[in-house]
């Protein structure tokens, strides 16, 4: 089915976000009473999981059998959003210019989980909660079959959160096909967990979260996306959160109602969204980077795709388009494609990973603009990227011009970040006075110059 195979892939949908702040209430009022009907449960000898996910079963199990159409309608026409969020366009640029470098954070927060005061504590695990729920039979079937993982759920050494798929997720896996293997299914309930505290207000204020499943190709742990989107706060955009703030003794619970897929690489995520990324991939296969990004012949641990659209290609107009598709311009299309290219350096929106160093960035007090210069496939050519929050908003500048419309798309081997523009070098690139590309229109001798200096280049591999 190709909706199912789609449904790794609707993470990409993810830049439409809304926040208005009745969301973000309610949920927390929401988190709020089904932890006290938890501590209830528990006081009463019952599982707390059975009365948070109470009433949401019957709606899970009502979009069951649509859940798959449902995903590939909202997920995978993302072509509005492709090209920008209004919300974005409206906001003011920076009052301060951003510091230089890499921020600065500290530690990811593991100290013992904040709870509520409601008179009770909880007094049982999260494998517990799991195990004992008649909501979530399913999942403590598959936790069952690895002891590591249930030793995992059970420690208290770490605050650990879990995005827990009821029952009614499992019923919209297909009954046809075969099973996956035994070591598919460890990493898919390893992507479910993280070994940080992130209870409802966190997970809302969060543009990604790591996971305990770490791709071989990746250099880090997976992350998943959260959004806050027109169909309510969401992970990987399609899986809703249907219940929150179910507290345990080791961390916390948060219910979804689909199961959360690891991604797959770069190159299959722009393979299978061909109404956005077709003219990309058919530039990648001319010029032949499609191979190298899609081939394990060039090992590396991470990396960043700054992935112009069809609709990017468009705004560069028929003149130079024509000429970079043919015979002519494929080695300035080759140029022009390592510009967007960045290896072993992945930048997400709330976290940074430079394998060249072995240093790790993540989100914690850092300032609200900050600014870093990624090195590209092109020699000794570098991308100015600005990074500004605005509240629960973010923005991410490319070149102080074009702008990222959909951000943090993870992949098994790094991430996709859209661009709203083809991303051209600056003339002048070797002074001080770089001019870079700002959309004006531009001459295919104008663009031809500014790529002449590396169309001979053919060293740099990837």
């Amino acid at each position: 089915m190709r909706v199912a195979r789609l449904l790794p892939f609707v993470t990409l949908a993810s830049a439409f976000v809304i926040t208005e702040s009745e969301v973000f209430e309610k949920l927390e009022k929401a988190g709020q009473h089904l932890l006290g009907k938890a501590q209830d449960a528990i006081e009463n000898s019952r599982n707390a999981l059975d009365d948070a996910f109470g009433q949401a079963v019957d709606t899970a199990k009502h979009v069951g059998d649509t859940a798959y159409s449902r995903i590939h309608e909202a997920g995978c026409d993302v072509e509005g959003w492709l090209q920008g969020s209004p919300f974005v366009d409206e906001l003011e640029e920076p009052h301060h210019p951003p510091h230089h470098g890499p921020p600065h954070h500290g530690p990811p927060h593991h100290g013992k989980p904040h709870h509520p005061d409601h008179g009770h504590k909880p007094n049982l695990t999260i494998y517990q909660l799991i195990s004992k729920s008649k909501y979530t039979t399913k999942l403590a079937e598959l936790i069952d079959e690895y002891d590591d993982l249930v030793e995992t759920l059970n420690s208290t050494k770490a605050n650990y959160t879990i995005f827990a798929p009821t029952d009614a997720a499992f019923e919209k896996i297909p009954h046809h096909g075969k099973k996956p293997s035994k070591e598919f299914l460890k990493n898919v309930l390893l992507y479910h967990v993280s070994d940080d505290f992130y209870p409802a207000g966190r997970v809302l204020h969060s543009y990604t979260i790591p996971t305990l499943y770490e791709p071989e190709n990746l250099g880090h742990k997976q992350r998943l996306t959260v959004r806050v989107t027109l169909k309510g706060p969401a992970i990987n955009f399609y899986s809703k959160l249907v219940a929150v703030n179910i507290f345990a003794t080791n961390g916390v619970i948060h219910g979804v109602d689909s199961i959360l897929i690891p991604p797959p690489s770069v190159a299959q995520i722009i393979d299978f969204l061909p109404g956005e990324f077709s003219t990309l991939e058919l530039a990648l296969g001319k010029t032949g980077l499609w191979d190298k990004i899609n081939s394990t012949d060039y090992p590396h641990e991470g990396g960043t795709l700054f992935a112009p659209s069809n609709y990017a290609f468009k705004k560069l107009g028929p003149r130079i388009n024509a000429f970079l598709f043919s015979k002519y311009g494929a080695k300035y299309l080759k140029a022009l494609l390592k510009y967007h290219i960045v290896v072993n350096q992945t930048l997400y929106s709330d976290a940074f990973f430079d394998a060249t160093s072995k240093t790790e960035e993540v989100e914690a007090n850092r300032p609200p603009y900050f600014h870093f210069d990624l090195p590209t496939v092109l020699k000794d050519k570098f991308l100015a990227v600005d990074v500004a929050r605005y509240g629960p908003f973010i923005s991410i500048r490319i070149n102080g011009f074009s702008r990222v419309t959909v951000h943090d798309g993870v992949a098994s081997d790094g991430v996709l970040q859209v661009v709203s523009d083809v991303l051209i070098p600056p003339k002048n690139a070797a002074s001080d006075d770089a001019e870079f590309w700002r959309g004006e229109e531009m001459s295919v001798e104008e663009f031809k110059s500014r790529l002449e200096p590396f169309v001979e280049d053919e060293n740099t591999e990837l």
